[in-house]
């Protein structure tokens, strides 16, 4: 399980992260598609990203698991002891015609987590909590390339963004106990310092594309 966190980096997570307002659109996006797509990102405990991204309209399942590894390692208590190079990552499946790649890695980087943070996402450290987004085409790198220049350029942060590009070679489930950890574990001190907080700015900044219930 993740480690504890305190409210101390909540707080400077939310001081991290602009507004809404603020937070420009991709410039570029991926032609709209018929069909079900996949996107796998990484941004700390995954926990907290599933939670983020499983509440938006148009994602119709998101998986918490392990990329940038072997297969063989793709087991929490290894990732978790720094002996593999996976990240702990979710694959995001949506219907572009109702949210598309641009939109996800727009929540991404404004909600899911600081991409300025070097191996590290609040109080969990190491390079599974690396910051990633995980392509799967020419494409794909290309608009996340393009968006993390776009933020460079309008200075959205005050550090340099740490996100890596890279390609996904593989994506490996996690352990059933991770899955929905925010949904079925609402009280739990960790969940309530660090995913709360986000899924609470989620709903204030991004209410349109929070999924109706």
């Amino acid at each position: 399980m993740c480690p504890m966190g305190t409210h101390r980096f909540a707080v400077l997570l939310a001081a991290a992260i602009l507004s809404a307002a603020e937070f420009p659109n991709p410039a570029s996006d991926l032609p709209q598609v018929s069909g079900k797509q996949t996107a796998v990102f990484a941004g700390g405990c995954f926990w907290c990203t599933e939670a983020v991204f499983e509440s938006l309209a148009g994602v119709e399942n998101v998986v918490s698991g392990y990329a940038g590894g072997k297969a063989s390692d793709a087991k929490y208590d290894l990732v978790s002891n720094h002996k593999t190079d996976h990240a702990e990552v979710i694959q995001v499946t949506y219907n572009p015609a109702v949210i598309t790649f641009g939109t996800l890695l727009k929540i991404f980087f404004s909600v899911a987590h600081d991409p300025t943070q070097f191996h590290r996402q609040g109080p969990d450290w190491g390079r599974q909590y690396r910051s990633a987004v995980f392509v799967q085409n020419a494409e794909e790198k290309r608009i996340a390339e393009a968006y993390i220049k776009q933020l460079d350029a309008a200075k959205v942060f005050t550090k340099p963004i740490v996100t890596e590009i890279v390609p996904l070679s593989g994506f490996y489930p996690a352990e059933a106990y991770h899955q929905d950890f925010v949904r079925r574990n609402p009280g739990h001190p960790y969940v309530v310092v660090n995913a709360i907080p986000k899924l609470e700015k989620l709903k204030k900044n991004y209410s349109v594309l929070i999924r109706r219930k």
